[in-house]
């Protein structure tokens, strides 16, 4: 095995333990019978400059100790959920006006909604985050639910997909997808192909969002060889700036049979 092919296996390996590590330390103060829980997508990215939309429920442990009728508060906590010991890691407090980071909560509380929207991110927001509830005397922290962020300075790239046969006479969709950490402020997709009126936001099953443009079409010999392009651009910094991710796609459209023997004989 050569020198090069040591190091990367050794450098894939630290990689690996490292995300173990991460995680293992993370679940460290996962305590046996938690009070509240979240359900959230485990992991998240975020575009730095831009802003990134949390979906959120909660439920706790023992419905007769928490009361939605009572004033409930909503925290969320970063790096380490023991914020005695680091009070700096209070990082938002619904019932705060003066919060370290900007953030808002737009879920309900009463109605176990803790959906939350950071206004803006940058790189350093990369961390692990905690959900805590504060109702009267039910206080809780969700410990065994971490959330982690990972904020970018670079969009990811866009996807193309194609539905259905790439023949001559066949009808195919060709969507091509975003990824929309914040569906207040969306990417605006464009290509090469004829475009449509608009751009369509969906709900993922995770509750995320995804920006899509789409069309259908029936492929002629025309279209062989065609070079898709589709480009995402990003609002970011309240729309004082912009950044654009790229991806293509080449259609390699087949003919008819006979159509072929007839360009070809010689094939034959």
């Amino acid at each position: 095995m050569s020198v090069i092919s040591v190091r990367s296996v050794k450098m894939v390996t630290a990689i690996v333990l490292l995300n173990v590590f991460l995680v293992s330390g993370a679940l460290a103060v996962c305590p046996k019978s938690p009070s509240l829980f979240i359900t959230t997508p485990k992991q998240m990215e975020a575009l730095s400059g831009s802003c990134l939309q949390i979906p959120c429920n909660f439920t706790v442990k023992s419905e007769e100790e928490f009361n939605s009728t009572r004033s409930t508060f909503g925290v969320w906590i970063k790096s380490n959920q023991d914020f005695a010991k680091n009070p700096h890691n209070v990082i938002f407090n619904s019932s705060s006006t003066d919060n370290i980071y900007p953030m808002s909560l737009t879920g309900d509380l009463s109605q176990n909604n803790c959906t939350t929207l950071f206004s803006i991110v940058n790189t350093s927001y990369t961390d692990w985050y905690y959900f805590r509830i504060e109702n009267g005397s039910f206080r809780a922290t969700a410990s065994c639910d971490p959330l982690q962020i990972t904020v970018k300075d670079s969009p990811p790239r866009p996807s193309i997909e194609i539905s259905g046969d790439l023949k001559e006479n066949q009808s195919v969709t060709i969507t091509c997808s975003a990824f929309t950490p914040c569906p207040h402020s969306p990417p605006e997709l464009t290509w090469t192909l004829q475009q449509d009126p608009h751009n369509k936001i969906e709900e993922n099953t995770d509750r995320t969002f995804t920006t899509k443009i789409q069309k259908t079409f029936t492929l002629s010999d025309e279209h062989d060889g065609f070079n898709i392009t589709c480009s995402a651009r990003y609002p970011l910094n309240e729309g004082k700036d912009v950044k654009t991710a790229e991806e293509r796609k080449t259609l390699n459209v087949s003919c008819k049979i006979i159509k072929c023997l007839l360009l070809d004989p010689v094939s034959t």
